[in-house]
């Protein structure tokens, strides 16, 4: 089994598609691929060795933008902002094509790290607006498109990103947050008038919450809808769009009159782990949105009604409607719109992931997968949705996905934890689901109490809790399934990645429902991560465990390090050598500790890869090793 090309961020701009594709294949280099009209060739426009990639905040994201004609991008191999320009014609006949090799516009920081993220193209002004993380802060700067040093707009007091310029550019929006939250749990949107300068004046919040303030909100995603300004807010207790209606004209000092748009039991967000996330866009005409509901996505537009008259009062009298579009598709990112044209990152239950375009006049779609699962299994059946009872007795659910030939009592199963642990459990078609499924796996994907997609209470679940509630889910869901008679109690294994690894960790050492488990670079000390975490996640544990160093003991007692004597399981580990979220040496201390008494274990380093595995040699390596270690010790 190869590993497929990703398809990354896409962008529409003067009727032309653009987007970044990441090359397993290629060691996980990205490269920027563009074309003109649906169903034209693409082309590559920074062949190898360009890898445009940020690294902001550890995570990355928003690696690239583009007004049609100027694309500004990072690079991995400098950090630097680069600049490419295309051809201006606009003729469907003509190819998306550089016009010149791209020129870079900022000279390399010598003074340590520096990442660039999140940019827009003020054409006005002709400059590139976006974030800089340099000297561990974030800044919000502004760099000529001609080439030079940044320039600071506003300085955040911890974290920036999401910037928006208002379709006048006179104005712009943006979302910061600051320690001990992360952004999904308190931030606040901003908004500043430009200058004549260029300059921001009259910054001020006008959304959200922060430390002091008394509900926990955050905001996802600003807008600009035309006048108007759009941005998810959960206040409600889900990420729910809110308008501001003429946020340009807003007076100072004026109570910003947000009024809800589809107050529904629905997600229209989703936790910032990197930058350049959309689940929105307005396409000229249209607000296009995706929302889940229960786990799994839709999309649709929203008819925002008309405007309310000036003494008509707080709220929309004519509440707005949603209009979903009926898709295969399921499993959506990325939205983009221009000119009655959506384009998202998409795929279904039977479909890989790739390029959705959607004509909003007539609703006609199509859908171009970046590539073919190869060896996909000959009886394609969707995930089935589990409920079960979870931690404390509340509703959890999970993803089951039958072995091929369907579900039987002597079946294996696997039960996986998504990485976050605020991700989720979603629905398109995976390949490493696949490997497993096509080989007579049953494979359960568990959104363990902190998972997203089910509202902010489901997110809290795991509040102080990690290391328990989601093992506690982790355990239920496999007794769910084995109740059902779906598989083998004697072959139930368990894998998960970086803080899934912790989970399956603390679950092996606390139960034995699993006879075998896999973890990609796991956290297996909490101390240890608390005194080498980077600078986004500095005070993540406090809210997932408890704060340092006042609940020491705490982060002690739930370090599977610390539970070792209970780890009887057969165990594999992988991790590699230049991860900078969990350092390996956690995986080596595990593994030293469990051949120390006897458990059988592996340990396989990789010494080029990071946090998560982008080369496709490897990734098929891990499940290819995974495989017979399961075989040889579940007795397969």
């Amino acid at each position: 089994m190869g590993s497929l090309p990703l398809a990354k961020e896409p962008l529409l701009a003067q009727g032309r598609l653009f987007w970044l594709e990441q090359r397993p294949q290629e060691n996980g280099r990205t490269t920027l691929m563009a074309r003109r009209a649906q169903g034209t060739l693409p082309r590559d426009l920074t062949p190898g060795p360009w890898n445009l990639r940020s690294r902001i905040h550890g995570y990355g994201g928003g690696a690239y933008t583009v007004d049609g004609t100027i694309a500004v991008f990072v690079d991995d191999a400098d950090r630097c902002l680069w600049r490419l320009d295309l051809a201006a014609g606009l003729e469907p006949r003509l190819d998306v094509v550089a016009v010149s090799p791209p020129r870079r516009l900022t000279a390399p920081w010598e003074q340590g790290s520096r990442a660039f993220s999140d940019g827009l193209i003020d054409r006005a002004r002709d400059r590139w607006i976006g974030v800089m993380e340099q000297g561990g802060e974030d800044f919000l700067v502004a760099v000529p498109l001609g080439g030079g040093e940044p320039q600071t707009l506003h300085r955040p007091a911890d974290f920036c990103g999401y910037p928006v310029l208002s379709p006048s550019g006179t104005h712009l929006a943006w979302v910061e947050w600051h320690h001990p939250h992360m952004g999904w749990e308190r931030s606040r949107l901003w908004l500043g008038r430009l200058d004549d300068l260029g300059d921001l004046a009259d910054v001020r919040p006008i959304a959200g919450s922060d430390a002091s303030s008394a509900q926990g909100i955050s905001v996802f995603q600003p807008l600009w809808a035309g006048k108007d300004l759009v941005v998810a807010n959960d206040r409600s207790g889900w990420w729910n769009l809110e308008v501001l209606r003429d946020a340009e004209h807003l007076a100072s000092g004026a109570e910003p009159p947000w009024q809800p748009l589809l107050p529904l039991e629905a997600e229209f967000g989703a936790p910032q782990w990197v930058h350049g996330l959309r689940t929105s866009a307005w396409d000229g005409q249209h607000v296009v949105a995706a929302a889940c509901r229960q786990g799994r996505w839709e999309l649709g537009t929203v008819a925002m009604g008309p405007e309310p008259s000036p003494g008509q009062g707080p709220g929309p009298k004519v509440p707005a409607v949603w209009h979903p579009l009926t898709l295969p598709l399921d499993d959506l990112a990325g939205l983009c719109a221009e000119n009655g044209t959506l384009v998202a990152i998409a795929s279904g239950p039977t479909t890989t992931a790739g390029l959705l375009e959607v004509n909003l006049d007539d609703r006609s779609w199509s859908h171009t997968p970046t590539a073919s699962v190869s060896g996909s299994r000959r009886d394609q059946q969707p995930p089935e949705a589990l409920w079960f009872e979870g931690a404390c007795g509340r509703p959890t659910h999970a993803w089951f996905h039958p072995p091929e030939g369907g579900r039987h009592p002597g079946a294996p199963l696997l039960v996986k934890g998504h990485s976050g642990p605020t991700g989720m459990a979603r629905t398109g078609l995976s390949a490493s689901i696949q490997f497993w499924t096509s080989r007579g796996w049953g494979v359960l994907d568990v959104n363990y109490g902190g998972s997203t997609g089910f509202g902010r209470a489901y997110r809290q679940r795991l509040d102080r809790q990690w290391g328990v509630v989601d093992v506690e889910d982790l355990v239920a869901a496999a007794q769910a399934v084995l109740a059902q008679g779906w598989a083998d109690p004697q072959r139930v294994a368990t894998e998960g990645g970086s803080a899934a690894g912790f989970t399956v960790l603390s679950a092996l050492c606390q139960t034995d429902t699993f006879k075998a488990g896999a973890c990609r670079y796991p956290v297996t000390d909490l101390a240890d991560l608390v005194k080498v975490s980077h600078r986004f996640e500095a005070h993540y544990l406090d809210g997932l465990v408890g704060p340092w160093p006042e609940a020491r003991d705490l982060y002690g007692a739930r370090s599977p390090l610390n539970q070792v004597e209970q780890l009887l399981t057969p165990l594999i580990l992988f991790h590699g050598l230049q991860d900078g979220v969990v350092p390996a040496s956690q995986s080596e201390r595990l593994a030293l500790e469990l051949t120390r008494r006897g458990v059988p274990v592996e340990l396989h380093l990789f010494a080029e890869e990071g946090h998560g595995f982008r080369a496709s040699a490897v990734q098929v390596q891990v499940l290819e090793a995974t495989e017979a270690f399961f075989r040889r010790h579940l007795k397969l």
